[in-house]
């Protein structure tokens, strides 16, 4: 699965970053992010699981 884009992880640093104090992102940043991303939509398919619905909405996460 890939969810997460690592040239959008990098331009979305490079905004955040203000300071410009971060010149890279290492490659397991993706793969973590993505984890992270993976456990929270697990969650909130439970979620709406539960309320008995088939549409995930933006209040399960």
């Amino acid at each position: 699965m890939a969810l997460i884009i690592k040239s959008n992880i990098r331009k979305v640093v490079k905004e955040l970053d203000k300071e410009n104090s971060i010149s890279s992102v290492a490659d397991e940043v993706e793969t973590a992010l993505e984890r992270k991303v993976e456990n929270i939509l697990i969650d909130a398919i439970k979620r709406a699981q539960a309320n008995k619905r088939r549409t995930l909405q933006a209040r399960d996460l």
